[in-house]
């Protein structure tokens, strides 16, 4: 949902403002070489090309090919927070796809081995068959992430300050939907987090006109 970079929240414990720099694997690759072991390096580069094959020609609400959102979320995990597992890190690029794919976490497993596809198992939403059956399962599945494994977390919080950092591109009633629905599900699952904790902080108060 989210489209270009922050122009605040950039504050708090963070070496540069994220997500700002990574909207390709171009931009990707020669940081995260410097980052990680070559064995790592693969595992996410074969991630990225996965979306990227996954997820085709789809689009943001604004336009932006999918991918943007999938490479600021690895943004936020690999420079913000200072995530250093491969496998942490090929779950945020593959995070949306047994959701809005045809790729299942079948796939997922044969493909990147049984943990990863745990973690996107974790942050996949069950399918609805009506906007209210939607909103609900959504609601269940924000209250199930607090039993999730830290790295678990750690995805989803990278994956939803991708998508608030310009949330005053939206429309002013999801805008207001939204910011309540980040604070009272997904902040909690901040609190304490070195990075996330003051970085959602900082957004909220960017924000705060909307409660």
């Amino acid at each position: 949902m989210n489209t270009d970079h922050p122009s605040d929240p950039a504050e708090p414990g963070s070496p540069r403002e994220v997500p700002g720099a990574w909207r390709s694997w171009a931009d990707v690759a020669p940081e995260l070489a410097e980052l990680l072991d070559p064995e790592g390096l693969d595992l996410v580069s074969r991630a990225a090309e996965a979306a990227a094959r996954w997820h085709g020609g789809q689009l943001r609400p604004t336009g932006e090919p999918y991918t943007v959102h999938l490479f600021e979320a690895l943004e936020v995990l690999a420079i913000g927070a200072g995530e250093r597992d491969p496998q942490v890190l090929a779950a945020a690029l593959l995070h949306d796809t047994a959701e809005d794919t045809a790729a299942t976490i079948a796939d997922l497993e044969a493909e990147f081995g049984p943990v990863v596809a745990e973690y996107v198992d974790w942050l996949t939403k069950p399918p609805a068959a009506s906007k209210r059956e939607k909103r609900t399962g959504k609601v269940a599945y924000l209250r199930r992430l607090r039993e999730a494994p830290p790295q678990v977390i750690a995805v989803k919080l990278a994956d939803r300050a991708s998508n608030v950092a310009t949330l005053d591109r939206m429309p002013l009633d999801f805008q207001r939907r939204y910011y309540a629905e980040t604070v009272t599900y997904v902040m909690p699952l901040a609190e304490g987090a070195p990075f996330y904790g003051p970085w959602f902080a900082a957004w909220a108060r960017r924000f705060a006109h909307l409660r």
